[in-house]
């Protein structure tokens, strides 16, 4: 028994799943996963069956029969997801029907949704069960899910990271934003979701590495060569150098190796909580 990766449609994240023969990269097959089955593509290499853990079950490839049924219920779900969304504005529900998936047996039907406060369902689980014999499960998303299930165009120009390649959604902070010396505007820093951008805390570990060696804003320091003095008022830690505003009122770039601290100031460099 192996193990080999697969992916869904709606999302980028690998699902392991337990299969006694590999399939090749790219492969469509049929998986025994926690909602039914589905059709998904094979996107990793197998891997010797682990001692623990649960999985889901690679069943067959993906026959012809297969994907023709699976693109049939793909377009009956699309046709139920507008209905719901036109029953919801009808009745003045504060809810966005994001996406609807039948599994591959027409079983269960999941209605994925989002909200901003708690909303009653029953009216809108009545009007879908009007049109399927389908079991029905509505499943709340969060403003990250919704995009990547969604997809979209992020500041880069590319798809947004989340339906792209994101396995899971790590916590973003405006620190990060603050130590790699960005512009703190919201419309620049948040993504398709309306949250802070993932890409944030791709580079932030190496920013705190630089901003060991770069002194803190609005530290008083010196130039080793030029004996003048002032206070730092921005930083480059790509460059390896800051701004200093000097007590002679110029406003100059110095590499941070050529700086040393004021006397009575203390070492140049800062804590982490020291960078604004």
């Amino acid at each position: 028994m192996h193990i080999q990766p697969v992916r869904f449609e709606r999302s980028p994240q690998l699902h392991p799943m337990m299969t006694e023969e590999p399939y090749g990269i790219g492969t469509r097959v049929v998986v025994q996963g926690k909602r039914g089955p589905e059709v998904a593509t094979v996107r990793g290499e197998a891997e010797p069956m682990p001692s623990t853990g649960r999985f889901g079950m690679i069943l067959s490839v993906a026959t012809t029969s297969d994907l023709s049924r699976w693109e049939e219920l793909g377009r009956e779900a699309e046709d139920l997801k507008w209905l719901l969304r036109a029953r919801a504005r009808a009745r003045g529900l504060p809810v966005k029907i994001v996406a609807a998936e039948y599994t591959l047996d027409a079983s269960l039907l999941t209605v994925s949704y989002s909200a901003e406060e708690r909303i009653e369902l029953s009216a809108l689980i009545q009007d879908v069960r009007a049109h399927t014999r389908a079991r029905i499960n509505f499943a709340a998303v969060g403003p990250r899910e919704q995009a990547m299930m969604i997809g979209a165009l992020g500041a880069c120009g590319r798809e947004n990271c989340s339906s792209n390649h994101l396995q899971e959604f790590a916590p973003v902070s405006i620190r990060m934003a603050r130590d790699q010396q960005l512009p703190l505007n919201p419309e620049k820093l948040s993504g398709p979701c309306g949250r802070l951008l993932c890409c944030l805390q791709f580079e932030h570990t190496q920013y705190l590495e630089l901003l060991q060696d770069i002194p803190r804003k609005n530290a008083k320091v010196c130039v080793d060569s030029s004996g003048a003095c002032g206070k730092v008022v921005k930083l480059h830690p790509l460059q390896g150098t800051v701004d200093i505003y000097t007590d002679a009122g110029l406003m100059t770039e110095i590499p941070a190796s050529d700086l040393r601290p004021m006397k009575g100031e203390g070492k140049p460099e800062g804590g982490k909580d020291s960078r604004a």
